[in-house]
């Protein structure tokens, strides 16, 4: 029987505690609406991000749950604390729920519309884990319209308007990933896949290669259009400066999956590639310059 120290290790790596960078998305509504500067919307940002990495936990928890025969039979996962039995279920659902009710009540007592987004994303999730996951193309979907709550929920909780290009761009970006990842499993697990995730039957590398490049073009030709499009952007269109950075960031994280056959886990290669966390540092620089100080 664990002790009380190894369950909470075991917990906290079933919270999947990496994947929580997934969750900065909220802060865009406070940086792009130039109100970065002030304290009180800081706070509150910083409040909602806290209360969205419980909620995300709650929904990796209650992942892991419904996955944990598939999860067994794949060469990575396996090792996770469910499917290795070092977990107990009962502890898991047990902590999921008890997160549930913390992070949605404090959602609520937030903000009213920012608890409402926050049971919309939970709702979407849990109906990924159960149901939508195993729908082909809408697998995907549902995860990015999951990254586009997150940014609404960025930007409700401050009370500033949300930017149709914070949609466009968020849900592209977020489609991207999901197409690299469902690759990424592809080819790892190859004739293994369907009995993994028997949702991989219904793409092949060839499919997603093009999705990808469709994806690819369409995020970077929406935020170049951002940069000079935005009203709230400066008018000397100085924006566009940071575009290297996005090309960048996309052609490296392609070369991550194609040359590397990374990108199962697009969290851990932000964190691990450091090629890539340092474009992703400086162009997140130089959208704070360009915002707050240049104009």
């Amino acid at each position: 029987m664990l002790g009380v120290s190894s369950m909470l290790k075991e917990l906290l790596l079933t919270m999947r505690i990496k994947q929580w960078t997934k969750n900065l998305i909220i802060f865009f509504g406070l940086i792009f609406s130039l109100n970065l500067s002030k304290p009180s919307l800081l706070l509150t940002t910083v409040a909602a991000f806290i209360i969205f990495c419980g909620l995300s936990s709650a929904v990796y928890i209650t992942n892991d749950l419904a996955d944990l025969e598939q999860d067994r039979a794949h060469p990575l996962k396996r090792h996770r604390p469910l499917a290795s039995g070092r977990l107990s279920p009962r502890t898991a659902a047990t902590t999921a729920l008890i997160l549930i009710l913390l992070t949605l009540s404090s959602a609520f007592v937030l903000d009213l519309w920012f608890g409402l987004i926050a049971a919309i994303y939970l709702g979407l999730m849990l109906g990924y884990s159960f149901v939508l996951k195993h729908l082909v193309l809408v697998d995907v979907l549902a995860i990015a319209v999951g990254f586009v709550l997150r940014a609404a929920a960025g930007a409700v909780v401050i009370h500033v308007p949300i930017s149709p290009w914070l949609y466009v761009c968020t849900v592209l970006g977020a489609l991207f990933l999901g197409f690299s990842k469902r690759r990424h499993e592809l080819i790892l697990l190859n004739n293994a896949a369907v009995n993994h995730r028997p949702i991989l039957q219904e793409y092949s590398p060839q499919l997603l290669d093009q999705i990808i490049t469709i994806v690819t073009a369409s995020t970077l030709m929406a935020y170049s259009l951002y940069t000079f499009s935005a009203e709230n952007l400066p008018k000397d269109n100085s924006m566009m400066l940071t575009i290297p950075f996005v090309l960048y960031g996309a052609f490296r994280y392609l070369y991550l999956v194609h040359i590397k056959n990374a990108g199962g886990s697009p969290e851990e290669m932000l964190l691990k590639d450091k090629p890539l966390l340092i474009d992703v540092a400086l162009w997140l620089i130089s959208v704070i310059v360009i915002l707050y100080i240049v104009r």
